[in-house]
């Protein structure tokens, strides 16, 4: 498995001359100051005293106690000032109460648990522990360069045409267009917030239409793309892709900004691409909006004449785009220029340059020679070593 380089600068565009509450105290005006007996406490005093007993009179619960017991009373009948009596034949309906909020404070406990961790539930279930591994939770958006590469993954399945990602830390990308967000738009170099939101737009539409339209993965001609190119800032940009797509070479080589497989070769499994990265917005010259994008595809592919087996190219891009204000620059307004790009491919052959990305399959690959890397560590610069740089992939 190979990985290969390629850094270009497409050159400069011309520029043309130029309050507290409180809380009340407890109403006491219920409460009685006279002592009152029920006529239960006044017979038991009275036949404690007549047989010599010592006991004191007992004292008369006020109004407040007294309305509390009547409602009680009417609630229920228990025996008067004793604790709660068990039912009839001991039928343990107290301790079916009891065990009753146990359980529901377990069930709300395990409620709360499965509300943040469905896997627990989802993974017992049949086919579970397989669904949860084809579809993770998925990455937060990249913001900022990562600190380093991504953790290893459990890569003991292997990917299938089912789940062609699987194995790989680009399970939890997001698909396709989708990850390719578009940061907040602000006026720069002179030029208006709307020129900048269109820039944006404009290199995210580059993107997609130059690594994730199908056709274009499929070996088309990526027009699209190409129609994005400003003809007027750069003279030599788009005759030369043009020629790099009708004649590829080495110097002329189209996988430098598109990325295209051989469709006699292989084709994608399934219809999912994975992305990440991210992208910024800055100014540079005055009339002159700068978009800076660093993205990171994933390709599953399967030959094209048959066979179940899947393998992964890996593409990261960075590139930067400039919209430029016709009124400044010799340019045409709404189109791109480049001011520059670099790419490295990974487990596609090296030295080979006839305008495809050729992935590395088990009966293609050779004993490795060239520097180890990880295709997934998006935290280090690109390099911009000439496309003959041929190196070894750790995973795919």
């Amino acid at each position: 498995m190979a990985a290969r380089l390629i850094a270009e600068s497409p050159g400069p565009a011309t520029q043309k001359s130029e309050p507290v509450s409180s809380v009340p105290p407890p109403d006491r005006s219920d409460d009685d100051s006279a002592p009152s007996l029920s006529d239960e406490q006044l017979e038991a005093f009275l036949r404690e005293a007549a047989e010599g007993g010592g006991t004191a009179a007992p004292k008369e619960p006020s109004a407040r106690a007294r309305m509390v017991t009547a409602r009680l009373r009417g609630q229920e009948e228990p025996a008067p000032w004793r604790a709660p009596q068990r039912t009839p034949k001991g039928d343990g309906r107290e301790r079916r109460r009891g065990w009753g909020a146990v359980v529901g404070v377990v069930v709300l406990a395990a409620v709360a648990v499965i509300a943040l961790r469905p896997s627990l539930v989802t993974d017992r279930l049949p086919g579970g522990e397989a669904e949860a591994a084809a579809s993770p939770t998925p990455l937060p958006a990249e913001t900022a360069r990562p600190s380093g590469a991504p953790g290893q993954v459990d890569r003991s399945g292997g990917p299938t045409v089912e789940h062609p990602f699987r194995g790989s830390p680009a399970l939890r990308w997001a698909d396709g267009a989708d990850a390719i967000e578009l940061p907040q738009a602000k006026a720069v170099a002179g030029m208006s917030k709307a020129d900048a939101e269109l820039a944006l737009r404009r290199t995210k539409e580059f993107l997609v239409a130059a690594n994730l339209d199908p056709d274009v993965i499929a070996g088309g001609r990526p027009e699209e793309a190409l129609g994005l190119l400003d003809p007027e800032a750069q003279k030599d940009l788009l005759p030369d892709q043009r020629r790099g797509l009708r004649e590829p070479s080495r110097e002329y080589d189209p996988v430098g900004l598109f990325s295209r497989f051989d469709p006699d070769e292989v084709r994608l499994a399934g219809d999912v691409v994975k992305v990440r990265g991210r992208m910024s917005l800055a100014g540079g010259k005055p009339g002159e909006i700068k978009v800076h994008a660093d993205y990171t595809f994933v390709y599953p592919l399967v030959k094209s004449d048959g066979g179940d087996h899947v393998e992964r190219t890996i593409v990261r891009r960075e590139i930067t785009t400039l919209l430029l204000d016709p009124d400044r620059w010799h340019a045409t307004r709404g189109k791109l220029a480049i001011h520059e790009y670099k790419v490295n491919t990974y487990n596609t052959a090296c030295k080979l340059y006839d305008g495809y990305l050729h992935p590395f399959f088990p009966a293609d690959r050779k004993q490795a020679t060239g520097p180890s890397v990880d295709p997934y560590d998006r935290s280090g610069e690109m390099r911009d070593t000439p496309g003959d740089e041929c190196g070894t992939v750790t995973r795919t």
